[in-house]
């Protein structure tokens, strides 16, 4: 979403329309945001779920988010979905009414790797809120027709906001090849965590171990499905103990391992815990350099891949959720409307962890 273009900053019934501001360490401000003028492809979306992220809650604690820096004032949030207000001249799939899932990428169709179908890596990739974009926190957007995905009338518009960070499960699913036969283990059992896990089950993983070292999230993923939960600690000397315990609780080979914290010890024990010629994912970014034991691991054949958001899998996330394989709901903890005292809220419910999984905002 561009900045300047023409004030097209109000709604239909010519109120001003409002987002959340980041504008500076712990504080948002609800200010006015004007939006480009709606281009021939582009629809009007009247926001109506909008879910908080990691990534959002790391912005407003430290004003970046690995090599992203936020620079100016910036409109947050990303995981969302709305109603269909007005479309472009060119639009034929999508109708006013129509409830849809926002893709928060906008890549630009053009480089090398968006023509060989990898847009999630585009250089020059448009990311709801990550600068110096703006982000979907707010009472309308602009954004292209072919990223809206329309919702069947069996899930609510929080399920389609739940998309986003369910996409980026079913993006290392698909990068690690989960099928009815892989063994699977998950490090981490947070918001991502929790997604990979789900996500892993309709993929037809037949059996999957789960380690926190919080209990009550573990309690969380035995509920959403987990066959094994184990409490570990945070000491990276317990890597070797927690690799036994981990195998013996599997029973078997793991065949690929998720790390959903991307720390040095969860990545040491997933490379340690699963077995020659299997599969490690990077899913999470915790830490941005680690000291692992890579050569073991090349000894013993394991393949390390990472993701980065991912392509492609709105459809997908939708058919789950649709036909019932994935439930998302119980991952909705917190609801919060659209007021300064309830964003501020929200985001400190969000910071603080605990029994929060996932905050959403009911606009």
């Amino acid at each position: 979403m561009g900045k300047g273009g023409m004030s097209h900053g109000e709604g239909q019934d010519g109120e001003e329309n409002m987002a959340a501001w980041l504008m500076g360490v712990n504080d948002l401000k609800i200010q006015p945001f004007k939006l480009p003028p709606l281009g021939p492809y582009d629809v009007r979306v009247s926001m109506k779920a909008v879910g908080i992220c990691g990534s959002d809650v790391h912005y407003l604690k430290h004003m970046r988010c690995a090599g992203f820096i936020v620079k100016e004032p910036m409109v947050i949030g990303h995981e969302c979905a709305g109603i269909i207000e007005e479309v472009g001249s060119e639009v034929k799939t999508l109708v006013p009414g129509d409830r849809v899932a926002l893709e928060p990428g906008i890549s630009c169709w053009r480089c090398d790797l968006c023509k060989e179908g990898r847009y999630n890596l585009c250089p020059d990739m448009k990311f709801f809120a990550t600068p110096p974009v703006h982000g979907s926190l707010a009472n309308q957007v602009v954004h292209p027709a072919d990223l809206c995905f329309k919702l069947p009338d069996n899930l609510s518009l929080e399920e389609g906001a739940m998309c986003e960070p369910l996409s980026v499960g079913v993006h290392a699913c698909r990068r690690a090849n989960i099928g009815p036969e892989t063994r699977v283990l998950v490090m981490g059992a947070g918001p991502i965590g929790l997604v990979t896990l789900l996500a892993a089950r309709a993929f037809g993983a037949p059996r999957i171990v789960i380690v926190d070292v919080d209990q009550a999230r573990l309690s969380v993923a035995e509920e959403l499905g987990a066959d094994v939960a184990i409490k570990v600690s945070t000491n990276i000397q317990d890597v070797a103990a927690d690799i036994e315990k981990i195998k013996e609780a599997m029973g078997a080979g793991i065949d690929v391992s998720f790390d959903c914290a991307g720390f040095e010890k969860t990545m040491s024990t997933a490379l340690g815990a699963t077995r020659s010629g299997g599969r490690v994912c990077l899913v999470g970014m915790g830490h941005e350099n680690m000291t692992l034991p890579l050569s073991s691991t090349t000894a013993r054949e394991v393949d390390v891949v990472g993701i980065f958001r991912y392509k492609n899998t709105w459809p997908l996330c939708i058919e789950f959720l649709s036909s019932g394989k994935i439930d998302v709901k119980p991952l909705i903890t917190h609801r919060y409307g659209f007021s300064q005292r309830e964003v501020e809220e929200a985001f400190e419910t969000s910071a603080r962890g605990g029994n929060a999984i996932k905050v959403m905002f009911n606009l």
